[in-house]
């Protein structure tokens, strides 16, 4: 709850000074039925060109417990775990560096509450590159050795209506969620703007007053980049996957699923639903209240479905193939000799990372995601004699560490036909 505040408290200073509403071109759009309990498993070569385990490596300092952000910042991958509240930062060969423990920050005298982390965002400032954190009145900015560089008010932070813009590589433009245009004393509430030189647009205005008055059940981003020039963007209660590109929003993939997964047509709009959202949903535990982990990477549609139910038997993740109509369930890939005969997620085992957070990244052609030590020893039992030979980085990894070590990055790059 206090991470909702967090985000909240800071999303909607996203501002411009001059907007218009966009019109959204529906004028390529595709229909996808897609029945999840269809897809199939498939080698994790068949979809996959590369596969890279990295452990994390473990110290009395650097132990942590579960990796809820992953950035990569220069060549450090940068972690928050919202157990400890701690940022941990570790070198691209899973080499630990630092951590940043808002217990070590000391509190000032006009503050009543200790500080304490709920997340961080990458800052940079003349070249340099900062991992910034806000925390009460105070944005604390640290160096990528963990250092404390300098704090400053947050009233005072320039940037804020710019934290969570992703850049398009041309024409100078921006994909801005959150966007408020201000137009004297009224404002506009957006769910995203596109920003560039000539002007700035808004798409799907709402009342700010929303959030006191209905439920909103989501899980995870809302927005995925998949491109330089293009990024993906899911609505509350919605099956449409929309397009943002430097000069417009389009609705791309209308997905429809089976009756027994599918909100009612009218659920975001029969106010007898308000404030019952998550009623109906515990009452229908096998209806998918929204989507995530929405990539497309050359003919993939990657996605993932979320309900309150927690069947394993119901396929929740895949891969829908736009050129054969193929559907692939990640939750059934099969190891094989690219992945050392190891899973390269933890979906097809009795474990969760994967089905609750997914990808934390897709950068630069790679896909991200981890999974626990536990998961990787138990993994590594249940594969006894189909490899005798690990990369060296996981064989010291088998032979120095245990199931209650760090959990491991998985590093992914995915096929494009």
């Amino acid at each position: 709850m206090k991470m909702l505040f967090f985000i909240l408290g800071y999303l909607f200073f996203c501002t411009a000074t001059r907007a218009q509403t966009g019109k959204i071109d529906s004028s390529e759009m595709v229909t996808l039925r897609i029945d999840p309990q269809a897809a199939r498993g498939a080698a994790v070569s068949q979809i996959f060109s590369e596969v890279e385990f990295i452990p994390l490596e473990t110290t009395k300092e650097s132990l942590f417990g579960n990796i809820n952000d992953l950035k990569i910042i220069e060549d450090n991958y940068v972690i928050f775990d919202y157990d400890t509240k701690a940022i941990l930062i570790f070198g691209k060969d899973g080499k630990y560096k630092a951590k940043i423990n808002a217990s070590n920050v000391p509190v000032e005298k006009d503050d009543k509450n200790k500080v304490e982390f709920y997340g961080f965002i990458a800052e940079q400032e003349n070249n340099t590159n900062y991992i910034a954190v806000f925390s009460g009145s105070r944005i604390f900015y640290f160096d990528l050795k963990g250092k404390l560089v300098k704090k400053i008010m947050q009233k005072n932070y320039i940037n804020l209506h710019k934290t969570r813009d992703i850049k398009f590589k041309d024409q100078g433009a921006v994909f801005r969620p959150d966007f408020l245009e201000r137009k004297g004393k009224d404002s506009t509430y957006y769910e995203l703007g596109i920003i560039n030189n000539k002007d700035s647009v808004g798409y799907f205005p709402y009342s700010i007053k929303r959030y006191e008055n209905d439920e909103f059940w989501s899980s995870g981003s809302r927005f995925y980049q998949s491109s330089p020039n293009e990024v993906l963007y899911l609505n509350f209660y919605s099956y449409d996957i929309y397009k943002a590109r430097p000069t417009k929003l389009s609705l791309a993939y209308h997905l429809i699923f089976p009756a027994v997964y599918s909100l009612p047509n009218d659920f975001a709009t029969n106010p007898v639903y308000v404030k019952k959202r998550g009623e109906y949903f515990q009452n229908n535990p096998k209806v998918f209240y929204c989507l995530s982990n929405t990539f497309l990477v050359g003919n993939n549609l990657f996605l993932k479905m979320h309900n309150y139910g927690w069947d394993r038997s119901t396929k929740k993740a895949l891969i829908y193939n736009l050129k054969t109509s193929e559907l692939t369930s990640i939750q059934d890939l099969e190891p094989d000799s690219l992945s050392s005969f190891l899973p390269v997620t933890d979906a097809n085992g009795d474990f969760y990372d994967f089905m609750n957070r997914g990808f934390h990244l897709f950068e630069n052609g790679y896909f991200y995601t981890n999974y626990s030590s536990l998961a990787m020893f138990t993994f590594k039992e249940q594969s006894e004699g189909k490899t005798t030979k690990y990369p060296p980085n996981l064989e010291a990894y088998f032979k120095t560490q245990n199931k209650k070590s760090n959990p491991i990055i998985v590093k992914l790059k995915p096929k494009q036909n």
